[in-house]
């Protein structure tokens, strides 16, 4: 069932899957040695990457977090601004904001998403905000709130329609953390397509994989973005047969050819994929409802994909009926060899960001007590 562990007596979390053309691309890499950032598959892992998500371009990264970082950076984030995100997310969507300088402002997430809530990032926001020439800023810092990132959680859609009108009514960018969402779609359009830019990754556990990587993603409306990003993540570098010239603090996030080609391979085999998971989220969910399943754990939740979406489900999770419980379900799967793990820890209560502004988070720390995430690999 998991590639790669079968007869180990282990079922790990999320194991990556090759069953394409990754080994006939890998070796044109190497028989032609374009295994750096030079190469046909760079350019032709953007081009199907833009083509499968609608977006008009797409410009690969190295990893997701470099892709981050840029997305946040091409959307003006400076130091001393603020981003509102949520705390109910991995650490590289609080670390890419704090490479920029800039303040990472939590806000709670809602019940049916594990994403950022539009309805309490509306009421901190008319609370806290105010606009002064199509800027918005803190009363109580005076810093600028210039960014929004909304993190889909386990590949599951935020409420982006909600969003998308806050954000354009107290003018702030809205930069969607879609790095676990590649396949899900909220109301027929792919995530990381409705804000500024949006981000992809392919890390080594997500649904397809280019070893590491990332993808930024921009709508028509932003496309001017694109040649922008290229140049500034292949180290700034101006176009020219032998001199080395460059314009402006560049970066080193370009994708090698070798990891894109990879990605290449993956991407055919997405549809599949996405497919295999979500029959296995149906199968869990047919599970988790049983009567005599309930009675065991006295009450517990299959997390299912919000209205009006088609979720991805990168990883399937369960919601326990408290904190108790989730210890219990986690060391008795860990024990038998079972791969779970809890949800992240909240942001806010990491030491490099504990002193951030936060809402109530009432909601992200209820779920945080009881999430468990299970066995999500792709099953061929």
């Amino acid at each position: 069932m998991y590639p790669g562990y079968a007869g180990q007596g282990f079922v790990p979390l999320h194991a990556a899957t090759f069953s394409g053309n990754e080994k006939k691309y890998l070796n044109e890499c190497i028989d032609t040695t374009f295994v750096s950032s030079v190469g046909e598959f760079v350019n032709r892992f953007e081009r199907e990457i833009a083509g499968y998500t609608g977006a008009a371009r797409a410009v690969v990264c190295v990893s997701g977090t470099n892709a981050l970082h840029m997305a946040l950076m091409l959307a003006g984030v400076e130091r001393g601004d603020e981003v509102i995100t949520q705390p109910l997310t991995f650490i590289a969507t609080a670390n890419a904001i704090s490479y920029c300088g800039a303040h990472p402002v939590f806000l709670d997430v809602d019940r049916d998403t594990m994403g950022l809530s539009p309805a309490k990032m509306k009421s901190w926001i008319e609370a806290h905000a105010f606009v002064k020439d199509r800027q918005c800023y803190n009363r109580g810092t005076g810093r600028r709130i210039k960014a929004c990132v909304p993190m889909h959680t386990f590949g599951h859609p935020v409420h982006l329609d909600e969003l998308v009108a806050l954000c354009r009514e107290w003018h702030i960018e809205l930069v969607e953390d879609a790095a676990e969402s590649l396949g899900s779609f909220y109301k027929g359009r792919h995530t990381g397509t409705f804000g500024r830019v949006g981000v992809l990754s392919f890390n080594g556990n997500k649904t397809i994989t280019t070893g590491g990587g990332g993808m930024l993603l921009f709508n028509e409306e932003n496309v001017e973005l694109a040649e922008r990003a290229k140049h500034l993540t292949t180290q700034a570098k101006v176009p020219h047969r032998w001199e080395f010239v460059h314009d402006a603090v560049g970066y080193n996030y370009r994708m090698p050819n070798i990891n894109a080609a990879l990605g290449c391979a993956q991407l055919e085999c997405l549809p599949a994929y996405v497919e295999s998971k979500r029959k296995v989220a149906a199968e869990y969910a047919a599970y988790f409802s049983q009567p005599e399943v309930q009675a065991r754990y006295g009450g517990i939740e299959f997390f299912s994909e919000p209205a009006e979406c088609r979720s991805n489900y990168w990883l399937n999770a369960i919601i326990l009926p408290d904190h108790e419980a989730q210890l219990a379900f986690l060391t008795q799967t860990n024990d038998a060899g079972v791969m779970t793990r809890p949800i992240w820890e909240l942001m806010n209560r990491l030491p490099m960001f504990g002193a951030c502004e936060c809402g109530n988070l009432s909601t992200a720390e209820w779920l945080a007590d009881r999430v468990v995430n299970i066995p999500s690999s792709v099953r061929l």
